[in-house]
């Protein structure tokens, strides 16, 4: 540690630190715009400049390296003069437009220039202009004559986003932030550079001139996407949602959202919302209230239990319902005497639960990785926060390596690849563990071809501390899941890895916990969906989308002789009878338990729209008319606190008699019969199915339309 004197008071700080870093550590402001904590160092702004005691002139604080008794003045004369000519300069060229501005009320330029700005200017030249650029639907690049060149877009592309979509180019007052060659910014994780724009030249394409920022409410929640659970700012004006910016956890999400967090909102007040309870009746769908639709499906439940016993009802439940959804539709069924519940619509395997399948480590821990071997994942369009912190850790010397059957741009190194058809991906890890086998002189479980690619794998997980096997989406949705699971574990224990699946949804794991699995005798997902039942519940999702059996699940659920549909949506409405609008995440109260088993509630942001309610109330409300005991809940706080091994309230982290991902399965080598589906990003759940914005993006385009658009 190196102590230095900043404003008079004495501040430890390690060595090769700056001081920014000094004054950040200290609470001492330092007015900046290219400086962010996230990003790499540029000092191209200089607005941060201080005044050092035997230095000749200002030193710029971001870049200037601390040094035993070094004192430091950010409010000295010297100091104020050098940022008040700073800023001079930097509103020689900038737009005098505050009032029309997006980023009016949140901007850093207009902040600062409240104190360190002048109350006029010298120059009476003209502004410069540049041009206007079209970028992409999420995007807005029309005001780039506001842009101060800090050059935090372009180092965002580069060191987080991995993916360098925008640069400078030309020279002096001709210099430009630009994509070249007319590409538009594809990243997903470009939103983001919204957030760190410190003026109004990148804004919000869908949101634009929509409300002003202190028009806005600001209300905390969480991602009801995949299963980083980033925590959300969902921005609310007259009780509809406007804006959805990231709240800063470094546990979970840092300060990233990925686009789908961020954008997806556009759904929540679209056409296709159901806004009252309906009923086909000679096949034309009719709105009726509630207490019609309730009864109706009360009745319908009731006469096919009296007709078929209780086995013949199920329930299919999303992984992006909440937990008291879940764990509600698990307990409804159970109360009726059926065990045919399941959440497991994606997958082609289904074994007995041994236990709460989750990451098996940190989320945090990914940035600091010095090994991993990723298994089944479209890593950077599945989890783009997770990608985003793996990306981190092969900034710094992490060596990535990766089983998959096609070959992806994951915006990193991989240092290792084997690319195998999804069917034999079995037989690929078991080659795997065969070389590790044979490089520790231990005996294989399985027998496998140790060729190249298997013992480069092996010798790079052999090496190095910080190691992790994860298997992706696709690996969990594989019709070997468990032979998977098996052999990682074998080679986690081998090499001192951790194993863990990324988990898909919001609320894989928090699925599992509320024991939405089938019971004894309980029927699967894929037996469910394949015509099984007299009467279905279908959670919050379509399975036309959301499972393995795609089309063949219209089929399927036709021979029921009631399938109730509980979603935001107008969904199913081919093979459904009753249509109950239930309210999405960001109008109702809930918990989400991400993919390292962190518990995190969230209250509702704005009314529900028209006559949707909480799911977990519709439940409850079914329960009690089908006289179910023990369905008296008046919060969903009432209902968490039911679910064995939970908080009532707080932010926690499930335990390890809860978690668990080991496994009494045998490795089958045999090549499986189907490969499991591939699912897009903006393909995973009906809310971002219905974005307008993000459905116009190159990844929501058919595979063979990029191709030809790139050409």
């Amino acid at each position: 540690m190196i102590e230095i004197e900043l404003d008079g008071k004495k501040v430890d700080i390690a060595e090769g630190s700056m001081i920014m870093h000094a004054a950040e550590k200290a609470g001492t402001f330092i007015p900046h715009f290219c400086y962010h904590k996230k990003l790499s160092i540029a000092a191209s702004c200089r607005m941060c400049l201080v005044d050092v005691e035997k230095m000749p002139k200002p030193m710029p604080a971001c870049a200037t390296q601390v040094a035993p008794g070094m004192i430091v003045r950010t409010k000295s004369d010297k100091a104020i003069k050098a940022q008040k000519s700073v800023m001079e300069f930097l509103l020689i060229n900038h737009p005098l437009d505050c009032p029309i501005c997006d980023q009016g009320g949140e901007c850093q330029l207009q902040d600062l220039a409240v104190g360190y700005g002048a109350s006029s200017s010298r120059y009476e030249e003209e502004k410069r202009v540049v041009a206007v650029k079209d970028v992409g639907p999420l995007i807005s690049m029309q005001e780039m004559s506001r842009c101060i060149h800090c050059t935090r877009c372009v180092r965002f592309g580069q060191e987080v986003a991995g993916v360098m979509e925008l640069g400078m180019s030309h020279r002096g007052e001709h210099a430009e932030i630009e994509t070249f060659i007319g590409h538009s910014i594809d990243s997903e994780l470009s939103g983001n550079m919204i957030d760190i724009c410190p003026v109004g030249a990148l804004t919000s394409k869908p949101f634009r001139y929509s409300a002003r920022t202190w028009e806005l409410s600001r209300r905390k929640s969480v991602s009801p996407h995949d299963s980083t659970g980033a925590n959300l700012i969902v921005q609310v004006k007259n009780n509809k949602v406007m804006r959805v910016v990231p709240f800063e956890n470094e546990a979970v999400n840092e300060c990233w959202i990925a686009d789908r967090d961020r954008f997806s909102y556009e759904a929540l007040n679209g056409d296709e919302r159901l806004t009252t309870p309906m009923l086909k009746q000679g096949g034309v769908w009719n709105s009726v209230d509630w207490q019609t639709a309730l009864e109706y499906v009360a009745n319908g439940l009731k006469q096919i239990k009296a007709e078929h016993g209780a086995q013949s009802i199920g329930t299919l439940v999303s992984p992006h319902s909440t937990l008291e959804e879940s764990f509600l539709a698990s307990a409804l069924m159970r109360g009726l005497g059926s065990e045919n519940v399941d959440y497991r619509l994606r997958n082609s395997e289904f074994p007995t639960s041994e236990g709460v399948r989750y990451l098996g480590t940190s989320i945090a821990s990914l940035s600091d990785l010095q090994r991993v071997l990723v298994v089944g994942s479209s890593l950077r369009k599945d989890h783009p926060l997770f990608a985003q912190r793996i990306r981190q850790a092969a900034r710094k010397g992490c060596a990535v390596n990766a089983i998959v059957s096609k070959a992806e741009d994951w915006a990193m190194p991989v240092a290792n690849t084997m690319q195998r058809d999804a069917r034999n991906w079995v037989q690929a890890l078991a080659d795997v563990a065969a070389a590790v086998a044979a490089e520790k002189g231990v005996e294989s479980p399985v027998s496998g071809n140790a060729d190249d690619a298997a013992k480069a794998i092996a010798q790079s997980l052999l090496s190095g501390e910080r190691k992790a096997v994860l298997l992706g989406n696709s690996a969990a949705h594989h019709a070997r899941a468990s032979s998977l699971l098996a052999l990682a574990n074998w080679i986690g224990t081998q090499t001192g890895a951790t194993v863990g699946y990324l988990t898909e949804a919001a609320n894989t794991v928090g699925v599992q916990v509320a024991g939405a699995l089938p019971g004894p005798n309980g029927l699967n997902a894929g037996q469910m969906l394949r015509g099984d039942l007299k009467a279905v519940f279908l959670l919050n999702n379509e399975p036309e989308f959301d499972s393995a059996a795609a089309t063949l699940a219209l089929s399927g659920l036709s021979k029921a002789e009631m399938v109730v549909t509980l979603s935001p949506f107008k969904v199913n409405m081919a093979f459904s009878d009753v249509l109950l609008p239930i309210a999405p995440f960001t109008e109702t109260s809930g918990t989400f338990v991400n993919a390292e088993g962190r518990v995190q509630s969230f209250h509702a942001v704005v009314k529900p729209l028209g006559e949707a309610r909480p799911a977990w109330k519709v439940l409850r409300v079914l329960a009690n008319l089908l006289e179910v005991p023990d369905f008296e809940f008046e919060s969903s706080q009432d209902v968490l606190s039911r679910v064995p091994g939970l908080p009532v309230e707080g932010e926690v982290l499930l335990s390890h008699a809860i978690l668990n991902n080991t496994t009494q399965a045998v490795a089958d080598l045999t090549p499986a019969a189907v490969a499991p589906t591939f699912v897009g990003i903006y393909e995973l759940d009906g809310i971002v199915r219905r974005a307008t914005s993000l459905q116009l993006t190159a990844d929501a385009k058919p595979h063979d339309m990029v191709q030809e658009v790139a050409a």
